[in-house]
């Protein structure tokens, strides 16, 4: 018998999977946790100017499935449903995070300019609102650029992780004009060492962060 603690992970895509599963051995060796994937949330999403209703009970569904297999939290990993999330996590009984929400609560302890490098345009202009909503709710008055890293994206759902590190890694150190830089996306964390050493701007990626949040959560039952 065990009392690790059971974590979903909800994929929209599969290269999103291995950064979350190394940090998660890496900073929380003893959790339990599980992956749910549905590819096809991606390739909808991307076929779609904005997140439409059906998309958005299709997270919400799969939340709650998460929640029927005895998780103490979910996480979902894809950075393109962020209002579908929100609404998921209203009716949890338990903490239920969006991808990016505790990096961008980082960020704001770090600095009012945020750059935020992107590979998945279809992500940005929700990714963008929700850190404006985050920062008022923060009582922040930061403020948000996004670039896009063309090619990363591609390069990492051909295998090649090397150059999808090194699309990454330069983009970030064209950025001069900022106090944090963003990694936008789950995928992108395996490029943070790398990126780290391209600008002396801190770099921070969605994993590490939101696996410290979900855990502090968990560990205090704090509001559930």
């Amino acid at each position: 018998m065990t009392d690790a603690k059971r974590i979903a992970l909800i994929h929209a895509t599969r290269i999103a999977i291995d950064p979350i599963v190394s940090i998660f051995q890496s900073d929380w060796p003893e959790t339990e946790h599980v992956s749910i994937l549905d590819e096809s949330l991606a390739i909808d999403r991307s076929k779609q100017d904005h997140l439409t209703e059906e998309l958005s009970e299709r997270i919400i569904a799969l939340c709650r499935h998460a929640e029927g297999l005895g998780s103490d939290g979910v996480l979902f990993t894809c950075s393109a449903f962020g209002t579908a999330i929100e609404k998921a996590a209203g009716s949890a009984t338990i903490p239920v995070l969006k991808p990016n929400e505790a990096m961008f609560e980082k960020a704001f302890s770090l600095g009012d300019r945020a750059t935020m490098i992107y590979t998945f345009p279809p992500a940005v202009a929700g990714m963008e609102q929700e850190f404006h909503s985050e920062a008022v709710r923060c009582h922040s008055a930061a403020k948000i650029q996004s670039i896009y890293a063309e090619g990363a994206r591609q390069a990492i759902e051909q295998g090649d992780i090397e150059k999808h590190n090194k699309i990454i890694s330069q983009t970030v150190s064209e950025v001069k004009d900022a106090d944090v830089i963003l990694l936008a996306h789950f995928s992108m964390a395996r490029a943070t060492k790398q990126a780290m050493t391209a600008t002396d701007i801190p770099v921070l990626n969605s994993p590490a962060t939101a696996i410290e949040k979900i855990k502090s959560l968990i560990s205090q039952n704090s509001c559930w």
